[in-house]
């Protein structure tokens, strides 16, 4: 048995932290499919067609919890869906339409989380816009200082 690696360093069969690395064959660990969970899940296919109709039968004979249990693997819960609504952004700054947007949001026209996210975005475009100037002006100075 190796001993734990304590200076930090890679050995051969063990990483920084003294553990066997990945694809060591001193120990490769469990294989996958092994173990108490794939022993029942095994057991519980052999049977799985006679509990499925054990369950059918107590939901159409009423049982609310058959029925649920059913219901909650054919039909997922539904998610909440926001519908698209239109907007007219000003043409101007963007601040000027950061403003607009928190006016409509005020107003009522959008929901609250569309105009945080249509802020986000704006604010994604000023980074943009800034980095894209950014450049620009140190291309225009390193050009001016002839500088590559």
């Amino acid at each position: 048995m190796t001993p734990p690696n304590k200076d930090g360093k890679k050995t051969a069969d063990r990483g920084p932290a003294g553990r066997f690395t990945k694809g060591n064959r001193a120990s490769p660990g469990r294989p996958a499919g092994r173990g108490k969970v794939a022993e029942l899940r095994d057991k519980l296919a052999q049977d799985l067609d006679q509990i499925i109709a054990v369950l059918r039968a107590q939901a159409l004979a009423g049982d609310p919890q058959a029925i649920r249990i059913l219901l909650d693997r054919v039909l997922p819960s539904l998610r909440p869906v926001e519908l698209p609504t239109p907007l007219s952004m000003p043409d101007g700054t963007l601040a000027q339409q950061a403003h607009a947007v928190v006016q409509a949001a005020a107003d009522g026209d959008i929901a609250p989380s569309q105009a945080a996210q249509i802020i986000t975005a704006l604010g994604g475009v000023a980074k943009i816009v800034e980095t894209t100037e950014l450049l620009a002006r140190i291309e225009a100075l390193e050009s001016k200082h002839g500088k590559s």
